[in-house]
Formats: structure tokens, C-alpha cells, sequence
């Protein structure tokens, strides 16, 4: 990974993007992608679009979303302990022991997650802390002192652990899912730029807000951009780590490319030109099905309007939703790779239909 790529990496990753507190997050994406793009704008909730070559009737979108999951502070005790719930599928079952930053209007607030310690627990009553025991410390000994930090019911609270490397092969961090994505997909836009790529559409790189809720950035955008292709990426698990069960879940495994997905939202004509490209550029991929729906923007894009023809690039990730995801640096080139591929394979007006 070149040096710049990687600065900018890092310093996306390490910064904060709670769900529905996602504008640090996009300025500093937009502040990178720039170079690289004609125009770009941001909508109400603050999904960030850059543009290449606009003002084509033919649009085609790349995706990603920039939020990651966090807690959301809803009671705070007379003595100066908060209790919270959960800012999307944030995981209770991790927390006990972990630092956390709260957002306040002050500024960042440090913070940990309590626990007991082992020698005061009864033993085999609880297997598992549960979200109601959860609580915040912030070193203050009453619900005033709290208050006077500039933390109310409402503060957004993240886990604090930066980007680390893993035997040089690895990507570790917190919220890979799925800020990779949007590295990835400004990564696109750099290599269209400086291979003096000529693409016979109008190209989005969208980067969403509130996917961790339900796919809301992604369902917001569609409508306002009304594309005719778009192909998202996200991250998907890697079955092959312990607990999982690939006879159920899916033989998917870090180090052997993005996985492709077969699925109802999935477009098999677009699905398969990703596939051909693949081929042609000697890129490993993996497959994947899901059997109803992705539970990514897919989802949002293909069934916004009159249907939207879409498909889905995955990265496999071990350990999702807790603070060391972690990826395979060389899945992270391919999915570049394939997105651009596959982008330079879509003619000018192209129909994805079956029956025309």
C-alpha cells in the first residue's frame, strides 16, 4: 500500500463515526477524494458523494457506508454512573473493562465500562454480563458532576482502539466495518484518476451514513441520485475463524479475495459481468448466497425506484462488530481491483434487463 494511501487510512480509521455522528468521518473523506473527482455534495443527514464525470444520463454507484456501531447514553444514577444502549448492533457481551470516548459539546470525555471483579461474582449466575448491568465511569462521584462534563442522556459513547498491523499481512481496528469500504472505494476513484480512466457514465462514490440502523443513508441517497447500476461493497464473515460453522454460514476465508454473493437484490446479468471481470484480470474471488436479503445498502439500492440493478463486493473480515476486525491486506488490493474492472466493463447505456 503506497504511503499516502495508508496516512490516510490511518488517520480515517482512527477517528470516531458513530451512527448518526458521521460528519468527522466524511470530512476527512471528502478532504482525500477530492483530487480525484469533478464535483461532489453532501445530503441532509450527511451522506458524502463524489462525482467523476458528471451530467451523463447513464449514472452508475459505488458504496460503501462510514458509520460504526456505538451506545448511546439513556440514564445516568445519582452517584455518576451512566448505563447506555445501543448506537446499531454494538455488542454488550465485550464491554466490561473497555475504554471509551463520549462525544460531548465540551469535547471528548475519557470513559471505561465497569465491572466487578471475579472475586465478588456469584459464580454460574451469570454466564454473560447482561446490557441492563452495563455501566460508564467517568470518574465522577454524582449525576451533577456528569452534567457539568457536558454529558446528558442522548451522548454517543465509542470504544477506543486504533489501527494496528497483525503479522504484517493482517489489518486490525475497530470499525472496519465498514470504513474499509470507503477506503476502498476512494482508492477506486485515485486509480480512475490517474490512469486517465475514460468512463462512459456518471460515476458516484457514495459513501452512506446509517447503515448500522438499517440501511438509512444508502435508502436516502438512491432516491436523490436514482442510478442505474450500483455495486456496493461491505465486509462478510470469515467462516473459517473458530465458533462459526461454513456448512451453515458459508465457506468464506481472509486472504482469498472478495466474495460475491448470489441473492433476490443481487442482479445476475451484473453479477456476472463483476464475475467475468474477475476472470479476465485474474482476480481470486469467493462466493457467497444469501437466501433473502444481503443486510447491506444492496438492499436499499435495488429495490429503491423502478429497481435499481445492483450487486454486492464483500471483504472478508474475522471478529465483526467488536474492536480488532481484521482483514487480509491482500483482499483489501483485490476488491480495488475488481471494483475497477468491473466499472471499465459497463458500456455507455448498458441494459441489465433479462427480457427486453
Amino acid at each position: 500500500m503506497r504511503k499516502e494511501s495508508k496516512k490516510f487510512l490511518t488517520t480515517y480509521l482512527n477517528n470516531p463515526s458513530p451512527t448518526g455522528f458521521e460528519a468527522s468521518g466524511q470530512k476527512i473523506w471528502l478532504e482525500y477524494l477530492r483530487p480525484y473527482i469533478d464535483e461532489h455534495f453532501v445530503d441532509t443527514y450527511g451522506t458524502a458523494v463524489g462525482v467523476i464525470n458528471p451530467g451523463q444520463k447513464y449514472k452508475v454507484v459505488i458504496e460503501a457506508h462510514s458509520d460504526e456501531i456505538a451506545w448511546f447514553v439513556n440514564y445516568i444514577d445519582k452517584s455518576g454512573y451512566i448505563y447506555v444502549i445501543r448506537n446499531g448492533g454494538s455488542d454488550h457481551t465485550i464491554a466490561p473493562s473497555m475504554r471509551v470516548n463520549l462525544h460531548t459539546k465540551k469535547g471528548m470525555v475519557s470513559g471505561i465500562f465497569g465491572w466487578p471483579a471475579i472475586h465478588v461474582r456469584k459464580p454460574n449466575t451469570e454466564k454473560v454480563p447482561e446490557l441492563e448491568s452495563l455501566f460508564i465511569d467517568v470518574g465522577c462521584s454524582s449525576k451533577e458532576e456528569v452534567e457539568k462534563l457536558g454529558i446528558h442522556v442522548g451522548t454517543v459513547a465509542t470504544f477506543i482502539d486504533g489501527m494496528m498491523d497483525l503479522n504484517k499481512d493482517y489489518l486490525v481496528c475497530r470499525a472496519l466495518d465498514n470504513r474499509i469500504g470507503g477506503f476502498m472505494i476512494a482508492e477506486v476513484a485515485r486509480k480512475i484518476k490517474e490512469e486517465k480512466t475514460k468512463l462512459p457514465f456518471s460515476l458516484y462514490i457514495v459513501n452512506s451514513v446509517q447503515e448500522e440502523i438499517g440501511l438509512r443513508g444508502a435508502e436516502m441517497i438512491s432516491r436523490t441520485i436514482r442510478p442505474n447500476v450500483a455495486i456496493c461493497t461491505d465486509v462478510c464473515h470469515d467462516t473459517t475463524s473458530p465458533v462459526y460453522n461454513p456448512k451453515a454460514q458459508g465457506d468464506q476465508a481472509c486472504g482469498k479475495g472478495p466474495v460475491l454473493t448470489y441473492g433476490p437484490a443481487v442482479q445476475n446479468n451484473l453479477l456476472n459481468l463483476i464475475i467475468e471481470a474477475a476472470v479476465e484480470a485474474k482476480i481470486p474471488f469467493q462466493r457467497a448466497a444469501a437466501s433473502r436479503s444481503t443486510g447491506t445498502d444492496t438492499d436499499a439500492f435495488a429495490y429503491s425506484a423502478e429497481g435499481v440493478a445492483s450487486a454486492l463486493i464483500s471483504l472478508p473480515l474475522k471478529y465483526m462488530h467488536t474492536t480488532v476486525e481484521t482483514v487480509h491486506y491482500k483482499d483489501i488490493d483485490y476488491t480495488i481491483d475488481l471494483m475497477y474492472a468491473a466499472l471499465r466493463k459497463i458500456k455507455k447505456d448498458q441494459d441489465f434487463r433479462y427480457l427486453k
